[in-house]
């Protein structure tokens, strides 16, 4: 059965390591922060500035003095700090976020990411996506493996502009946790009921399958 988002996020908790700065980009990546180990120490970073982000909060109980970089209201964690936008992208750019988690509307199997425009449709523009994809070097994306019309969105090249190049390392879908390497997708585990073949056939690009391939474990 395919993961819903939050079964996504939950899978992508598992990648989030004692100790590590973490961007959440805007869509499924914000519900990671719910789902990460108790016993770990993690800083989640908003590109709007802000260090300590929490879990989204319970109904009635919201601030809305607090935000994330998709206006969603949040949590703040003791310690948490504040800052402007310059802090927050001198924090991008200087490569001190271990693991940045981003959405995407397609992905290719050299690891290239578009995920901030469709043409044709109005945006303000690229906004921090092009800062988080030029500086991280850990990318995960949390994704839906097709489109609405069951059209796969892991391709061999992406057909929307692109925000960066080369730069993703791993994808975890609604069927699907793949590694990115060597110019190709690498089927690591497969939501549980889903066949290789299942993956495979909403796969676009070239996907390697090496070996018996287990399902997630959450």
């Amino acid at each position: 059965m395919a993961l819903s988002k939050e079964q996504i996020a939950q899978r992508i908790a598992k990648e989030v390591k004692d100790g590590y700065y973490v961007n959440l980009g805007i869509g499924i990546p914000t519900l990671v922060a719910n789902f990460v180990r108790d016993d770990i120490d993690v800083e989640f970073q908003s590109e709007n500035g802000i260090l300590g982000m929490g879990p989204f909060p319970f109904e009635g109980e919201e601030d809305p003095d607090l935000i994330n970089a998709g206006k969603q209201t949040i949590t703040a964690l003791p310690g948490a700090s504040f800052f402007d936008s310059a802090m927050s992208f001198g924090m991008i750019r200087g490569q001190h976020v271990d693991l940045t988690i981003l959405g995407a509307m397609e992905v290719s199997q050299n690891g290239d990411i578009a995920n901030w425009k469709i043409p044709g449709k109005m945006v303000k523009g690229m906004g921090g996506a092009m800062d988080l994809v030029a500086s991280a070097e850990n990318i995960i994306v949390a994704m839906m493996h097709t489109n609405r019309a069951g059209e796969s969105k892991l391709l061999k090249q992406c057909s929307l502009p692109l925000t960066g190049v080369a730069c993703v390392k791993k994808i975890v879908s609604n069927l699907a946790v793949i590694e990115i390497r060597d110019g190709k997708f690498h089927l690591l585990e497969r939501a549980p009921g889903v066949s290789v073949e299942e993956i495979q056939k909403a796969t676009e690009g070239e996907m390697v399958v090496d070996g018996e391939i287990p399902e997630m474990k959450f």
